[in-house]
């Protein structure tokens, strides 16, 4: 299956992988900078544009029965499908690494 946000951008990558959990967008933050150790720091622009299109996508929904101005999301089936098809992408480009002879040139 190949899709035309595929491959992920690491801001998509790090949002799909923290709303395993539901998370509401401040949370979201927060646990994307944890998860990158801080090297990754999302403008709440970026955020929410990538949200918008990873819910218009179906790859994460809002969570129902939530009240109140924050809106929680979390990942849907269809988005755990998504990271599998990267998962597999990702361990076969660090297979590449594992094989060549890269580390004696580095």
């Amino acid at each position: 299956m190949k899709h035309k946000l595929l491959p992920l951008s690491e801001t998509m990558h790090y949002i799909l992988l923290a709303l395993r959990e539901p998370l509401h967008g401040y949370a979201i933050m927060q646990k994307i900078e944890q998860m990158s150790k801080g090297t990754v720091i999302l403008a709440a622009g970026t955020l929410y544009g990538a949200i918008e299109n990873l819910n218009k996508h179906g790859w994460i929904e809002p969570v129902s029965g939530e009240t109140g101005r924050r809106k929680v999301y979390k990942i849907t089936d269809k988005g755990i499908q998504i990271l599998n098809i990267e998962l597999e992408r990702l361990l076969h480009i660090i297979s590449l690494y594992e094989m060549s002879e890269i580390d004696e040139e580095i």
